[in-house]
């Protein structure tokens, strides 16, 4: 267990396949591209998955922020932070 905390502070990445959160991150840089913000809608036709992909992004920077278990890491806070 001291180990697996340990690994955690350090902000090993337990997720052994990142191509989905990449995958997601594409797709927010292109809408980002075409549409200027980061707002996507909660129910947005063209990617439904979309809206609650950022949102659950966005909660887990909060978790992070508050030393909570999260999955978010420093690389990706600089992917995101870089489209806006």
């Amino acid at each position: 267990k001291d180990r697996i905390e340990l690994l955690n502070k350090v902000g090993f990445e337990w997720d052994l396949s990142p191509q989905p959160w990449e995958t997601k991150y594409e797709q927010l840089a292109s809408f980002v591209e075409k549409n200027g913000h980061a707002r996507i809608p909660g129910k947005f036709p063209e990617n439904p998955t979309l809206g609650n992909w950022v949102m659950a992004q966005r909660q887990y920077y909060k978790h992070r922020l508050k030393g909570k278990k999260s999955c978010m890491t420093e690389r990706r806070i600089e992917l995101l932070n870089k489209i806006g």
